[in-house]
């Protein structure tokens, strides 16, 4: 009998759901070492979680969106897929697609409702599809986590969820995210043309990230006589062509550096290399980009919108996303002040030091354990 873990995301490389999914899987297999299982779709571009190969691992020959479609509606029609995890004990989906199982207890973690609460910023068949798949998969699973309270919240007023049904299991920034070294930092300043002083934003390029409006802030800020400069790290998304166009509009130019997707390898000397980092989302379900940021020792100046304020706690400084220039002014009072950004630091390691992967799984395997004994 075995564990079963879904690590769909993290083989696929799908952003903040794949980091989620690679460290949540990676602290309960070196807690547990003979507890879990693996389950995947299979296709060309899935990549097996170094490290992890002796782990048993079942998979199932599908693109993305054909399995999609196939769960869906083999819950629907109340089919059960046990064949494709032989010996389960429990199931977890870690993304928003729960396995149709009759006879095996499941679990599913729900990382956000962006897709209900901002339908305009989704592509309309994934918006299509999650209204009408999300629903159902918070019906059948026997537990749900959320990764914020926020998300719990979101889920009892927009599905009528129980909330005892819910668990708010946080995440964390993985182990690898701390203060980089002056050689670390000089080495990312050279291999993607990082300045000395700039203003970090990572995430992908999609609207619920609001970067149109931190470009207005940006120039804002350059108006008023600032050097600022923005790297915007992150691959493009869905959606982007706003950003791009309010960009172009702008005629920012030099002043917005553009490296793309950066490995995760590079991502603590980046923060470390950075002035301050901001975080303007709309809504995040939890927001790991402000405590990556926190762990490596960088200031945080953040959207108080959905999760934001219960991950950065005490320790960063907030502002109205809609609002471009309560955006500038909490920004500009960071940029300015070296000791604010100093004390900012500080407040920030010790808050994200209070978030551990050790602690998601720990709280993670307690919900295990009480579906599996109910």
């Amino acid at each position: 009998m075995a564990i079963y873990i879904d690590i769909s995301a993290a083989v696929h490389g799908r952003a903040g759901l794949g980091r989620y999914t690679e460290n949540l899987a990676r602290a309960l297999v070196q807690k547990h070492p003979k507890r879990f299982a693996f389950f995947y779709n299979q296709d060309r571009e899935a990549k097996p979680l170094a490290g992890l190969e002796s782990v048993p691992t079942r998979t199932v020959r599908a693109g993305y969106k054909p399995w999609r479609m196939a769960v869906w509606l083999g819950q629907f029609l109340g089919l059960g897929f046990e064949r494709l995890v032989p010996e389960a004990e429990l199931y977890h989906a870690t993304e928003h697609l729960l396995l149709p199982l009759r006879q095996v207890p499941t679990v599913l973690t729900v990382h956000d409702l962006i897709y209900h609460l901002f339908p305009e910023h989704h592509k309309p068949l994934n918006y299509w599809f999650l209204n009408r798949a999300m629903p159902l998969f918070v019906q059948r699973a026997r537990a749900v986590i959320a990764v914020s309270e926020s998300t719990k919240r979101d889920l009892i007023r927009c599905y009528g969820v129980h909330p005892d049904k819910i668990t708010v299991v946080h995440e964390a920034a993985a182990p690898h995210f701390r203060p980089a070294s002056p050689e670390a930092i000089a080495a990312v300043r050279a291999r993607y043309g990082l300045p000395e002083g700039f203003i970090l934003t990572v995430g992908t390029i999609e609207p619920r990230k609001n970067l149109s409006r931190l470009l207005d802030t940006v120039q804002r800020l350059r108006q008023e006589g600032d050097d600022a400069r923005l790297a915007v790290v992150g691959s493009k998304g869905w959606l982007y062509e706003g950003f791009f166009r309010r960009l172009e509009e702008l005629q920012l130019g030099d002043a917005v550096l553009l490296p793309g997707y950066v490995p995760d390898a590079d991502l603590p000397a980046v923060y470390s290399a950075a002035t301050l980092c901001v975080l303007p989302s709309l809504y995040e379900g939890f927001g790991l980009s402000v405590l990556e940021a926190m762990a490596c020792g960088t200031a945080v100046v953040c959207s108080r919108a959905s999760s934001l304020p219960e991950v950065g706690g005490n320790a960063a400084h907030y502002f109205d996303p809609t609002d471009v220039e309560e955006m500038a002014e909490a920004i500009g009072a960071v940029w300015h002040n070296e000791a604010l950004r100093t004390e900012m630091g500080k407040r920030g390691l010790a808050q994200a030091a209070r978030f551990s992967w050790a602690r998601v799984a720990e709280e993670t395997m307690a919900v295990y354990q009480r579906v599996m004994a109910s």
